[in-house]
């Protein structure tokens, strides 16, 4: 049974490095290195402490393997809640591949990704939204996104989504009572309390649904389309900000194609920046298809930068990216101020009804303006982080939905006056809708591909 198998796995980089360890988690986990470990102090292992660290030899068979420091870690009060043992070992690959060779030929099986983490959730160490958290750590790319994620691993979301569940499995048992005890159980004007409860339990995930969208910029990143006309600057705006000539630049109008995407951090955020081909009237089959690309991104853009050649005039093709931006937030970059300028602050202001920022990409001037204005508008305004909860993970947001439409048919059934039994369908709903999201009634292969999803040791 998965319960009775004792895993083994590396849990630091496959590179070499100052240590490597090597992560033993099941009964099994003190007999294993019992047998291949040798104390300097001549202990047994059965008289080492839990949480103590022992100095020592691995060995397989006869031969040494490396010095290393055990670390023993007797359950139940353990990360897995089992038996864990971590090899602290040199950190050239070889040597931890040994190592773990030699832990598997004594008993272990080698760990599936995230399974350590996923026998924590199994043996009730951690919730579902909590598991999740561990890897959103994992994988978090700014300080926001290991913020957010910590507030979830601490159970933030957990205990919001217990409380909720609480208030709605109390109607469903007071409801199911009465329904089988009429004589002392009175229902009647019930809809009414019960109303209440459920807009107050509405205005709960309601306002956790409206993080979801800042919730999904913490955790993914802005993603941000650069838009111009050909030899605009976009692919010179790009290599300064990535610091790096990523993109192709020259002067040759139309050289980009194809998006670029590059990412980069800024202060507390991190944007996810596409580089697009050049938006124009053209008959060029291939760069046709480029503008077709350019205008899908910048429509399914966080954020548009929309980039203007202050050496040449306006012109329809202008006019054409105003129509596609305007409903996005954007900002304008007045490029190439280092050249004698045709079009003006002003000229964009009466076009676009908004104040462009002047900058240089190829002297890199007034680039810390446009960072300061993408701060303002995503750090300081739509997201404003604090130790408010945000949804991050696209299942939460889509079992929360779920549940809010469960809740809103119990509200149409008591203005329709229906009985009581059909409230507790829609609320059984709700009710083990939220449960999916904290693991409380998850199905086996939606465990199993949120874990997959891990890395390996972890």
């Amino acid at each position: 049974m998965f319960e009775k198998e004792t895993i083994a796995t590396i849990s630091t980089g496959m590179s070499n490095s100052g240590i490597g360890i090597v992560r033993i988690s099941g009964p099994e986990s003190l007999e294993i290195i019992k047998r291949i470990f040798v104390s300097y102090k001549d202990k047994n292992i059965e008289s080492f402490s839990s949480h103590t660290v022992h100095y020592g030899t691995i060995y397989d068979g006869e031969h040494m393997v490396d010095e290393v420091l055990v670390l023993i870690m007797k359950a139940p009060n353990t990360y897995t809640r089992e038996d864990i043992v971590e090899i602290d070992c040199h950190g050239g690959v070889l040597v931890v591949k040994k190592i773990l060779d030699t832990v598997l030929k004594n008993g272990a099986r080698c760990a599936e990704p995230g399974e350590f983490t996923k026998r924590a959730f199994l043996n009730g160490r951690i919730d579902l939204s909590q598991a999740e958290a561990v890897a959103d750590l994992i994988n978090a790319r700014s300080s926001m996104a290991l913020d957010a994620s910590l507030l979830q691993l601490k159970g933030n979301i957990r205990n919001l989504i217990k409380k909720q569940r609480e208030k709605i499995v109390y109607h469903i048992a007071y409801i199911e009572a009465a329904l089988d005890d009429p004589e002392h159980m009175n229902i009647d004007n019930y809809g009414e309390e019960l109303k209440e409860d459920v807009g107050s339990i509405l205005d709960c995930l309601g306002q956790l649904l409206r993080t979801s969208e800042n919730g999904k910029i913490i955790s993914e990143g802005i993603k941000t389309v650069i838009l111009g006309k050909p030899n605009a600057g976009k692919s010179s705006l790009m290599n300064t900000l990535l610091g790096e000539d990523r993109a192709i630049v020259t002067d040759i109008a139309g050289t980009t194609r194809d998006t670029l995407e590059e990412s980069m951090r800024l202060s507390e955020l991190h944007l996810n920046i596409i580089d697009t081909a050049g938006i124009r009237q053209t008959e060029d089959v291939v760069e046709k298809i480029g503008v077709e690309r350019s205008k899908e991104m910048a429509n399914n853009a966080d954020l548009v930068i929309y980039v203007v050649d202050a050496s040449v005039p306006l012109d329809d093709n202008d006019r054409d990216i105003i129509r596609i931006i305007s409903d996005k937030k954007f900002i304008v970059l007045l490029n190439k101020t280092d050249l004698e300028c045709i079009v003006s602050v002003d000229d964009i202001k009466k076009m676009i009804g908004t104040e462009p920022i002047e900058i240089s990409a190829k002297n890199n001037t007034g680039i810390d303006l446009f960072e300061n204005r993408i701060r303002e508008m995503f750090y300081d305004g739509m997201v404003s982080f604090n130790d408010e909860i945000y949804i991050t993970n696209l299942r939460h947001k889509e079992l929360l939905t779920e549940a809010v439409k469960s809740l809103n048919l119990v509200n149409e059934s008591i203005e329709s006056g229906m009985p009581e039994d059909f409230y507790s369908i829609d609320l059984t709903n709700a009710y083990e809708v939220l449960g999916k999201i904290i693991g409380e009634s998850v199905e086996e292969d939606v465990v199993n591909e949120i874990f997959s999803k891990f890395c390996m040791g972890k």
